[in-house]
């Protein structure tokens, strides 16, 4: 099964140089240099991360990031328009010249990439504000605006600069509290450390309270933690706070960490007439919030797939990959992030921050 894992990816990579070569109207040697280059830097990514792009200078670890991870979405969609090339060829609704040595071939696939992930980067940089208003029988001393952001990837792509602005737009809000459910961090502490986003976490104007992703774990946890102490957050490791004597913020350790608790563990001695809200990373098994009395759950992880056709793939591995849920009595939602993962592109997806009305 592993061995097919790795199988289909290589057979899709080498289909997808194999079209390139062939649709490019070039001489012998300017084809296989695109074809070497295309490979190389797929490569590239993997050596780059096996190796680490914490030992190259700043600039260069930036560039070999962003490169390195937009050329994987760009090889997928490649991959999707060669086969469905091949497909009308074969139905002859477009004439077989045009998938060997054509200039109209190369410019229709040139055009339709650059389109394509134009809209998406455009599309990334735009942050939605998604509204909520939730009303409670619980008894609440007042109505509570909160900001919710999951997903942040801070790191060589999403830099210091970057962060400040999404710090400026969440203030704005004038939320009673900040919650953030997960991967502050990208893939290593070393860049944001170099940066001293740390000291942006510091401008924000109310409280911030967040829970461990997975990535905290793929960045180094101990390395993690530090850079939370430094940014003054207040992580919830597998513990709650009770906010204003009215709300009860539960942060739940990610499902990485094998010896979690239980959210009946962590929610033990906890009065059950407060509204509680549950910040854990991964939106999986969501019946035991609902079993465990959460009034709201707030998730992100997904991403929502980042780009379609993605986003089908993560609609078929959880009960809920985006958006509102219910089950019971309890409140989801489940976020798509305010940053991501590799390539700058939102493509049937978008990037958001959520605002909570809480009111009875």
């Amino acid at each position: 099964m592993r061995f097919l894992f790795l199988l289909i990816p290589v057979a899709a990579i080498c289909y997808v140089m194999v079209r390139i070569y062939n649709i490019l109207p070039f001489s012998f040697a300017v084809k296989t240099l695109a074809v070497v280059l295309g490979s190389g830097i797929f490569v590239s990514m993997f050596v780059s991360f096996i190796i680490g792009l914490d030992k190259l200078p700043m600039n260069a670890a930036t560039v070999v990031y962003e490169v390195t991870t937009s050329w994987l979405f760009i090889l997928l969609y490649l991959l999707m328009i060669f086969l469905l090339m091949d497909i009308l060829r074969l139905c002859r609704i477009i004439p077989r010249e045009w998938l060997f040595s054509s200039v109209k071939g190369s410019l229709i696939v040139t055009g339709i990439i650059f389109a394509v992930f134009l809209y998406g980067n455009i599309r990334y940089y735009h942050k939605d504000r998604v509204a909520l208003s939730v009303k409670t029988e619980k008894k609440l001393q007042k109505p509570y605006k909160i900001v919710m952001i999951s997903d942040l990837h801070l790191g060589y792509h999403n830099q210091r600069s970057t962060f400040a602005k999404w710090v400026d737009m969440i203030n704005k809000e004038n939320a009673d509290f900040i919650l953030i459910a997960g991967d502050i961090i990208d893939i290593s502490t070393h860049p944001i450390n170099l940066q001293r986003s740390y000291e942006e976490f510091k401008r924000f104007n109310a409280p911030v309270y967040a829970c461990l992703g997975n990535h905290d774990y793929i960045s180094g946890l101990d390395k993690a933690l530090e850079f939370y102490r430094k940014a003054g957050i207040n992580l919830l490791i597998d513990t709650c706070y009770l906010f204003n004597n009215d709300i009860l913020i539960a942060g739940r350790n990610d499902r990485s960490d094998q010896s979690r608790k239980t959210i009946p563990q962590i929610l033990q001695w906890q009065d059950k007439n407060k509204y509680s809200i549950l910040i854990d990373h991964q939106p999986y098994n969501l019946e035991q919030s609902q079993q465990a009395g959460i009034d709201f759950q707030f998730s992100g992880h997904t991403h929502y797939g980042q780009v379609f056709p993605i986003n089908l793939i993560t609609n078929a591995v959880y009960e809920k990959a985006y958006g509102k849920y219910k089950k019971g009595n309890t409140d989801y939602y489940i976020s798509s992030g305010l940053g991501i993962w590799g390539g700058k592109f939102r493509i049937g997806t978008k990037s958001e921050y959520t605002v909570l009305e809480l009111h009875n």
